[in-house]
């Protein structure tokens, strides 16, 4: 019997599987440890809570939202403190101290003006030690801008988390059903061998007795040896189906097994509907939105930054100097120790009223936001593309289905015809042999049908930001 159809159509079957996860080590321990057998609900599940790259992508979110707290906590309070100690000359001044970001100091205290000729090089201790405060009072817009930045980062990692387990789950739903095609592929080639190890019994008898000529014995072992070689390949293919829903799955097994299911012949949804959800949920168009929100949010942020900041401001400070100072005593200990206290609290407006730089980048950033919305309108066109090709994949696919099962069922008599004509001296074995060619082309060609509308199904529902898409009965 030839098959040469039937290993294609397996092949189509299981064209998508990973087949390079296939090795002798791994056939090996697969045929020492139990399959599991999971349903799709239970292998979506799984992949959820284990697969890595849902993993990672989660992380990834997690991340953007921890720095969207960053320009949050601008509206805290700053609480710094510094000790400094030195040894200088100090000509025209005393106390001397270092600036640090951290403690607002106000200049306290000086010495005699001195000149070149009076000037002294003998240096003098200078102490300070001190603690402050700052606070954001009014920030004219810059920290929220700063916000909305961030925010909308988080939000396009999201998306992308979203669209990664869309991704992940379109894989496993994809592996699920290569596993259902490579069983019916296998069980498709198991039933043909049974029928071709009948029919070369029956030729065997009837060459043995006379009533059949010896070319059909030799052509029914023709047939039987060719399926066992048929048989081989469906149950590696299926293995490779197993091994793939594994690696979908995110498991640690070797191979996983789908546990039987019913195929899904409930129509698509409406077109209209179908457009409408994907161009609402799909994560590349919300991944695409949240950039055009974050760039907008950036040029504000820029902008911002030209205008006025008011921030109050408090510290209290001990510090000494050793010079001479102008007026009154040298304070105790010389300058060495920091026994002259002081405070302060005060409100400061800071403007930066011109700064190229910041023209600049704000230049830049309203170029980038040119280039997030032309990105925005390339994914709602593709987006719709998507949709609208797996819509018509899935419709294509659900109208062949009545046709494959008919011929499945056409296949079936004529092959029962062909039989009775065998068995009764009335057909010749190649009859024979094309009614089971027809049989188990027909078979395969719905189980490669049952398929593609299982993928199709799970691709429109991948468009539309679903892990699955049901219609009407």
């Amino acid at each position: 019997m030839s098959l040469s159809l039937a290993r294609g159509q397996q092949r189509r079957a299981l064209v998508f599987v990973a087949t390079a996860l296939l090795c002798p080590a791994a056939h090996a321990l697969a045929a020492n440890d139990a399959v599991r057998t999971v349903t799709l609900d239970e292998a979506l599940s799984y992949a959820r809570d284990r697969q890595p790259r849902i993993k990672s992508a989660l992380a990834e979110y997690e991340a953007r939202r921890a720095e969207a707290r960053v320009p949050r906590a601008q509206w805290l309070p700053q609480i710094g403190a510094t000790a400094q100690v030195f040894v200088a000359t100090s000509n025209n001044t005393t106390a001397s101290y270092l600036t640090v970001p951290e403690l607002d100091l106000p200049r306290i205290g000086g010495s005699k003006s001195t000149t070149e000729a009076t000037a002294t090089w003998s240096p003098s201790a200078s102490t300070l030690a001190g603690i402050g405060l700052g606070q954001e009072v009014y920030d004219f817009g810059r920290i929220s801008a700063q916000i909305a930045v961030a925010d909308a980062y988080a939000t396009m990692a999201k998306a992308s988390a979203d669209a990664v387990g869309l991704d992940v789950a379109l894989g496993v739903e994809e592996a699920f059903h290569g596993v259902l095609a490579g069983k019916a592929v296998r069980a498709a080639t198991e039933d043909a061998l049974k029928r071709a190890l009948t029919h070369r019994d029956y030729a065997q008898a009837g060459t043995k007795s006379g009533m059949r000529p010896p070319i059909d014995l030799t052509r029914a072992e023709a047939d039987v040896s060719s399926l066992r070689v048929r048989l081989i390949q469906a149950e590696s293919g299926l293995e490779a189906s197993r091994a793939a829903l594994a690696a979908a799955m995110g498991s640690d097994q070797l191979e996983v097994d789908a546990a039987e299911t019913p195929p899904d012949l409930s129509s698509a949804p409406a077109f209209a509907d179908a457009m409408r959800t994907a161009a609402a949920r799909n994560p590349a168009i919300l991944a695409a939105l949240s950039r055009l929100d974050a760039q907008h949010a950036a040029v504000s942020a820029v902008t911002r930054e030209l205008l006025p900041n008011i921030f109050a401001s408090a510290t209290l400070t001990g510090r000494a100097g050793g010079a001479a100072p102008t007026s009154g005593d040298t304070p105790y200990g010389s300058g060495w120790l920091p026994d002259v206290a002081n405070w302060h609290i005060g409100l400061v407006l800071q403007w930066n009223l011109f700064d190229a730089a910041v023209l600049a980048r704000r230049a830049a950033a309203k170029a980038h936001e040119d280039a997030a919305r032309a990105d925005l309108e390339l994914a709602r066109m593709s987006v719709g593309l998507a949709a609208e090709r797996a819509y018509l994949d899935l419709d294509a696919a659900l109208r062949t289905l009545p046709g494959l099962q008919a011929a499945v069922d056409a296949a079936r008599a004529n092959q029962a015809q062909a039989d009775a004509r065998f068995k009764a001296g009335l057909g010749t074995i190649v009859e024979l042999a094309d009614a089971e060619a027809l049989l188990t082309n027909s078979q395969l060609e719905l189980a490669v049908g049952q398929f593609t509308v299982a993928r199709a199904r799970a691709a429109l529902g991948r468009v539309m930001a679903q892990s699955s898409v049901r219609g009407k009965r």
